[in-house]
């Protein structure tokens, strides 16, 4: 019987050989580190652009809840061929005497004196402050309303660069627009 390839080394069940010229398989210490330094900045790129991101899609959010009800009594006083009134409610029930929108809204039909729709108040920090200080809109049969009003949807503490600006005009069209003012009122 000839041998031949015969070596130190055995083989494995593959025929792989193994011994002193196979190398253990893993990370070492250095390739550790490096891999934790990339890690930790580009979490510290990301987590400020995710906070942009869920700040913007809440200050969203309610802005869209403000026209979504905007509409919703305009259309109510068109097909209920009464006035209706979007207005601050603190307590769900009644329009406010002051305070702001962040504080939550009714939609009410004037005529029955029934509410529509119930708009809870923001979380803590965000606010939503109409420029002439208005607590009511309200809506004729014809679907125009009695006047125009601008509400800006902001985060006030900490104060961050975007804002929702919702504009009603006066015919009752309404639309919301971004802005980067940074300015809460």
């Amino acid at each position: 019987m000839i041998r031949v390839g015969c070596s130190a080394a055995p083989a494995d069940r593959t025929g792989r050989w193994f011994g002193r010229a196979a190398r253990a398989r893993g990370l070492t210490l250095i390739e550790l580190m490096v891999a934790v330094t990339i890690f930790a900045i580009l979490m510290a790129l990301a987590v400020p652009s995710f906070r942009d991101a869920a700040l913007g899609a809440r200050l969203t959010a309610a802005a869209n809840d403000l026209l979504a009800s905007v509409q919703l009594a305009r259309s109510e006083a068109i097909k209920r061929n009464v006035t209706v009134t979007v207005c601050a409610s603190a307590n769900g029930t009644s329009c406010a005497a002051s305070g702001d929108w962040d504080q939550g809204w009714i939609v009410r039909d004037n005529a029955a004196a029934e509410v529509i729709q119930r708009q809870q108040a923001l979380p803590e920090g965000y606010l939503i402050a109409e420029a002439d200080d208005t607590l009511a809109l309200s809506f004729q049969p014809i679907g125009i309303g009695a006047s125009a009003a601008t509400f800006t949807v902001c985060r006030d503490d900490p104060v961050g660069s975007q804002e929702r600006v919702v504009t009603v005009t006066a015919s009752g069209s309404v639309y919301v627009t971004t802005t980067t003012t940074g300015s809460c009122p």
